[in-house]
């Protein structure tokens, strides 16, 4: 039964988590770039939706996964989070990627014109994301040698996770060129739902001195 759970549970999470967006970008009535671009986007719409799946491979869900061992729950939701991490950390540069390969404004002076686009709320919430994104990596990486409890770390993890959600989600929702009314709810719903489940841990639940994430 429990093994029927787990696969059940992985299934679902595949499907919600990675068939979904793709299902949305495939559907949705946005103008097709080249080759390089659209896959760029669709690696990067994948990393931020496997960013909102860390919530759900946190404590705060223990009830779905509680047919799961969660030392296998921790080395995956590790695994998860430097491996997307690691994309979205060079996305701003694989934006201006592509350019290398046209004719037109030289991908130096583009980015520069991005990061300095100091009048766009969108990139301004991208760029405090992209800072939170990698606090929160380099802290997890040496969380054992930052001179915090677990416990205190944990607090400080997931209330950077969860500013990180919601300035991330903002950014995507105004910049994003494969967002429609569709991939909107999507991203709302998940991320909102990911963000109550941990403040209901933090806020109702005492915090138990263990291995588990967030």
């Amino acid at each position: 039964m429990e093994k029927r759970i787990r696969t059940y549970n992985i299934i679902v999470a595949i499907a919600i988590f990675i068939g979904l967006p793709i299902l949305f970008w495939a559907l949705g009535d946005f103008p097709r770039r080249s080759s390089l671009k659209e896959t760029i986007s669709v690696v990067t719409i994948l990393a931020f939706c496997m960013m909102i799946a860390q919530f759900y491979l946190a404590r705060s869900n223990k009830n779905t996964l509680k047919a799961h061992k969660m030392s296998k729950v921790v080395k995956y939701h590790k695994f998860i989070g430097y491996t997307f991490v690691t994309i979205l950390f060079v996305h701003p540069f694989l934006i201006v990627l592509p350019r290398y390969f046209e004719a037109g404004v030289d991908p130096i002076d583009a980015f520069t014109c991005i990061i300095t686009s100091f009048n766009s709320t969108g990139v301004i919430l991208g760029m405090i994301a992209w800072c939170l994104m990698v606090v929160i990596g380099i802290t997890s990486l040496l969380r054992n040698h930052i001179g915090m409890t677990y416990k205190t770390w944990r607090i400080f993890h997931g209330i950077l996770s969860i500013a990180f959600l919601i300035i991330a989600a903002w950014h995507v929702i105004d910049l994003g060129r494969h967002i429609n009314s569709s991939m909107r709810i999507y991203i709302i719903a998940l991320a909102g739902l990911g963000v109550l489940l941990l403040l209901k841990t933090y806020l109702f639940k005492s915090s138990k001195p263990s291995g588990e994430t967030k």
